[in-house]
């Protein structure tokens, strides 16, 4: 990551970090941090001096086919942490576990508290759980980080990304929560210590913040978009009823002028007596 990829993202985006100097040189910390992009897990890991360890979805290391397996291997080749995000209990509590050995260690631990990529760009609110429960249970400061930018490297769904556009990573001051260890099981800490941060990660980003979850925001989205289908398909269907009903007024008004002209009394040409003839 460090030695190939960190390199070459040097070379083709020209990315840029403010305040590195917030991220110890050794000792356990966790990077709080929003989540634009999936470019979000190249960037920031390898650009930074020290090794961190964050926790991606559990999709990452079991979706199937080449592409699935090339995508496991990445991200357990840079000691990614699976979770379960569909509301399993156990895997939740796994994954805490596995994040506090991490800090034990005197390692750095990565989390993005928004749980999942942002659908629009905006900031949404964290997840309570994971960030705070890890952060009390283990003293370990919080640095909150703003990835600039990287939607537009690669936005949600691109594969290729695109180049020309300068990302950015701002690091903010560490954030000290000694005050309130021990305290890992008040639903009340855990929600106050989860909003701190992202606080100082919109302050940071400069994002437009959402007071709901990015999961909801999602589904909303879905749901927008798939009311909006359904309102152009009836207006479609609609102007299509309303051009054939248009034609056959047409037709229908040509058919009666053609009766009517047949029924005038003219003769046509055989009716017409011939030249010189008598009556």
């Amino acid at each position: 990551m460090k030695m190939i990829v960190a390199p070459l993202l040097r070379i083709f985006f020209r990315p840029w970090i403010e305040g590195e100097e917030n991220i110890p040189t050794e000792g356990a910390a966790i990077i709080a941090s929003n989540h634009l992009s999936f470019s979000d897990s190249f960037f920031f890991p390898a650009l930074i001096k020290r090794r961190v360890t964050f926790i991606a979805k559990a999709e990452y290391f079991t979706t199937p086919g080449i592409k699935g397996r090339l995508t496991a291997a990445f991200f357990k080749g840079v000691g990614q942490l699976p979770v379960d995000r569909s509301g399993v209990r156990g895997a939740g509590e796994a994954a805490i576990r596995s994040a506090i050995a991490v800090l034990d260690r005197g390692e750095l631990f990565g989390v993005y508290p928004e749980g999942t990529r942002s659908p629009d760009g905006k900031l949404y609110r964290g997840k309570v759980g994971g960030l705070a429960r890890v952060a009390l249970a283990t003293g370990a400061p919080v640095i909150p980080v703003a990835m600039i930018d990287t939607e537009k490297v690669q936005p949600p769904g691109q594969v290729i990304p695109s180049f020309g556009i300068r990302p950015g990573i701002r690091i903010g001051r560490p954030l000290d929560f000694s005050r309130y260890h021990g305290m890992e099981n008040d639903r009340f800490i855990l929600r106050s210590v989860t909003d701190e941060v992202m606080y100082e990660i919109m302050r940071l980003s400069g994002q437009e913040y959402v007071d709901i979850y990015a999961t909801a925001a999602k589904r909303q989205i879905a749901d927008d978009k798939k009311k909006a289908d359904a309102e152009r398909k009836a207006v479609q269907k609609a102007e299509q009823a309303a051009a054939k009903a248009e034609k056959a007024e047409a037709e229908k008004a040509e058919a009666e002028a053609g009766a009517d002209g047949a029924g005038s009394g003219q003769p046509g040409r055989e009716q017409q007596p011939k030249d010189g003839g008598s009556a």
